[in-house]
């Protein structure tokens, strides 16, 4: 079985991040593009590897990934040359599963409420992440240093960076300076701006 990444993506979609840490990984992978115009994201052919027909999705070795949390996390496992995550018996793999987690379970709902608040809003005790000023405090507090485990560049940081980015340019966050000198710390790697070269043209 081939060990080439069949990664299904569209420019316009959560992908982008995956398709960063793709990049940094130096993964061996074939881009399958969908087209929202056409619908592609809906076929039964996509539906059976991501029934939700959401984007992104990686197929390796016949096997389905979604969530770009789980992917960044696969990824950095199956290329540990790499150097995505802390070592596995390495105290900083708790630091890393823990900010990969609280970008996906935490800030992006947070920030989702925030741009549209809900009629009837659960009290802060009754959600996941409690209220965004406490998730926005948390994260201010945590890119103190420069990198969220063991001050080294990992997928969390890919993940994390990519998000509050988003949430920059939807208005969700303020551009603090702790939020824009993080993401351009991430942003100045080669990974980075080869991605950037390569995605440009897809789609078009």
């Amino acid at each position: 079985m081939s060990d080439k990444i069949q990664f299904y993506y569209n420019p316009m979609s959560r992908g982008r991040i995956v398709h960063w840490m793709l990049e940094e990984v130096s993964a061996d992978y074939e881009i399958k593009l969908l087209k929202w115009e056409t619908g592609d994201h809906k076929s039964p052919e996509y539906l059976k590897s991501n029934p939700m027909g959401k984007i992104p999705t990686i197929v390796h070795k016949g096997v389905a990934v979604t969530e770009c949390a789980a992917i960044c996390t696969y990824l950095a496992d199956i290329y540990p040359k790499a150097e995505m995550a802390p070592v596995i018996g390495d105290p900083e793999r708790g630091a890393y599963y823990r900010w990969m987690f609280f970008a996906a379970s935490c800030l992006e709902p947070a920030m989702l409420d925030k741009i549209s608040p809900r009629e009837n809003a659960p009290k802060p005790s009754h959600l996941g992440y409690g209220s965004s000023q406490d998730v926005e405090s948390t994260l201010e507090k945590a890119l103190s240093q420069d990198f969220l485990a063991g001050n080294k560049f990992s997928a969390a940081d890919l993940y994390m960076a990519s998000n509050i980015e988003w949430y920059i340019f939807t208005k969700a966050l303020e551009p603090k300076p702790v939020f824009t000198s993080y993401i351009q710390r991430c942003q100045d790697r080669p990974s980075f701006k080869r991605y950037m070269e390569l995605a440009g043209p897809i789609g078009e």
